[in-house]
């Protein structure tokens, strides 16, 4: 029950009870609520900021996921440009200088990398340096990588000219002459065996039974199949190109034609005494160049170096040739 409160009123001598006015009311009805108010918001307050909704807990779970993902690929990409600085170091001091190949140019290698404002449009975003840094290397890696296949593409075609430049070489004696019996005379000065003069005698003279086979050296074309009455007689010119150019004469049967390609070791033709010739035999020589040079520099596949300073003696010593 309220208790009633009174005032003295002095101009009736007397007590009246005390009425409040409106305003004083609604003062008093706020005050007394105030606390439960300011006690409310904080409560909200509180609640805002230390208890996640559904949405804000999906929210932040992909963010967390996100920038796990982008660390992942952050440390890939450096697994992957380690792996290809290391490929690229391979092939600047091993496979270029096995390949005798030029360098790579550092501007191909380069080519991509750079540009100050490539990343700005990530400037607006959340984690922008993860991202910046993370999308840099993958940039970097990506160059790297197609620098390097640039590269393989030019070591290949290398690789492949530099195996058929082997294969054509002319590197092998042109007939069966494992105990080194059948020569007969070398490359130089010799006295001619018709006109008893010195003359230069341009190739290698390798005795040997008519019908003997005679093999291609190297990889190459037939150009030449010529019957001549006098000189070289029965010839077969090959043209194993990169500049070499190998001659079969004195030969009694042709077993290729004019544009047959052959390779090293194939039958071509057999040992005669065709055109100007003295005896069974076939002469034989390699040109380089258009240059007519000393074949016994030559038969680096199929002899031993003993096997070889035997014939370069051999060679050396003989003083009178075939043709």
């Amino acid at each position: 029950m309220s208790k009633t409160k009174y005032k003295y009123n002095p101009k009736t001598l007397s007590y009246e009870e005390a009425k409040s006015s409106v305003g004083q009311r609604i003062l008093k009805g706020l005050i007394f609520i105030a606390p439960s108010i300011f006690i409310g918001i904080g409560l909200a307050f509180l609640l805002e900021t230390s208890v996640e909704t559904p949405r804000e807990k999906e929210l932040k779970a992909k963010v967390d996921f996100f920038n796990k993902e982008v660390e992942k690929l952050k440390r890939k990409s450096e697994i992957i440009s380690k792996v290809a600085d290391d490929i690229k170091k391979r092939d600047e001091e091993l496979y270029r200088i096995a390949l005798y190949a030029d360098a790579f140019p550092d501007e191909l290698r380069k080519m991509g990398i750079g540009g100050s404002n490539k990343y700005e449009y990530l400037e607006a975003t959340e984690n922008t340096e993860v991202i910046k840094v993370t999308n840099q290397l993958i940039d970097e890696v990506k160059s790297k990588l197609y620098a390097q296949s640039i590269s393989f593409q030019q070591l290949l075609s290398v690789a492949k000219d530099r195996e058929a430049r082997l294969a054509s070489l002319p590197a092998i004696q042109p007939v069966n002459n494992k105990d080194l019996t059948r020569m007969a005379s070398g490359y130089g000065w010799r006295v001619d065996p018709v006109y008893k003069t010195r003359k230069m005698h341009w190739g290698m003279d390798f005795t040997a039974d008519l019908g003997t086979d005679v093999y291609a050296t190297g990889d190459g074309k037939v150009v030449e199949c010529t019957v001549n009455s006098w000189g070289y007689g029965k010839e077969i010119v090959i043209d194993h190109g990169f500049g070499y150019k190998t001659r079969y004469a004195h030969l009694s049967k042709f077993k290729v034609k004019v544009g047959d390609k052959v390779k090293r070791g194939d039958l071509i033709g057999l040992v005669g005494s065709t055109g100007k010739s003295t005896g069974p035999h076939l002469h034989y020589e390699v040109e380089k160049n258009g240059q007519k040079v000393n074949p016994i520099s030559f038969y680096h596949s199929d002899l031993s170096p003993e096997q070889y300073e035997r014939l370069l003696e051999m060679s050396k010593n003989s003083n009178k040739s075939f043709d």
